[in-house]
């Protein structure tokens, strides 16, 4: 532990300046494709996209999670206006409570075989009016609210971290049995009060019935 604080401001600060200053200098290629307009070009990313992530900012912590639908489930609506759906999951809504509180977001799209990411910062606020909703209906069933994202900052990140994942390699999948399963850690955590072996078994069939 680190006990003097104004030590800790400092070096943070300190090393900070030195990172932006001097060991990795953004090129103008990157500086330029860095604006807040969702360009015809990252339109045609995002409306590929199946997946993002979802960054959001609460009092004390952080919060980042897993959006994902069809290609395209996020809907481009102008060149700096984003709606995302918002479809069943685990029902914690850390995400929705913490834009109450602050605008901020960050969002990371990926396109299944693209070594692309694009990554867009901005401030959001949560719609139910009911039109709206209705739009994003899929299945019969309409989202409980929509995410409007105002764009601030778009661009491409660099490949190589997919690059050397392997991420889309089918060679690199693994046995998704080997490792550890959602209705193990419940009941590890709960002294086998809730979740275990039978919770996995039937995890898949409930999920395909309540994708939306």
């Amino acid at each position: 532990m680190i006990k003097n604080q104004r030590y800790l401001e400092y070096t943070t600060h300190h090393h900070s300046g030195t990172i932006r200053g001097c060991s990795w200098k953004t090129g103008r290629n990157l500086v330029d494709q860095g604006s807040g307009q969702v360009i015809p070009h990252y339109r045609r990313f995002i409306e590929a996209s199946p997946f993002c992530t979802l960054a959001t900012v609460a009092t004390e912590r952080m919060d980042c999670t897993p959006r994902g639908d069809q290609p395209g489930f996020v809907r481009v609506h102008d060149d700096r206006t984003l709606m995302m759906p918002d479809r069943r999951g685990n029902n914690r809504t850390d995400s929705l409570a913490n834009i109450a509180l602050d605008s901020r977001v960050a969002l990371c799209f990926m396109v299944p075989g693209s070594t692309n990411c694009l990554r867009v910062n901005g401030t959001a606020y949560i719609s139910i009016d009911e039109k709206l909703l209705t739009s994003f209906t899929v299945d019969g069933k309409v989202p409980r609210s929509v995410i409007i994202i105002k764009t601030e900052a778009v661009h491409f990140q660099c490949g190589r971290a997919i690059l050397r994942s392997e991420l889309w390699d089918k060679d690199a999948q693994i046995n998704a049995n080997s490792l550890p399963k959602p209705g193990e850690v419940l009941a590890w955590l709960s002294d086998n009060k809730v979740g275990g072996e039978e919770y996995d078994k039937t995890w898949e069939k409930r999920a395909n019935e309540t994708l939306w």
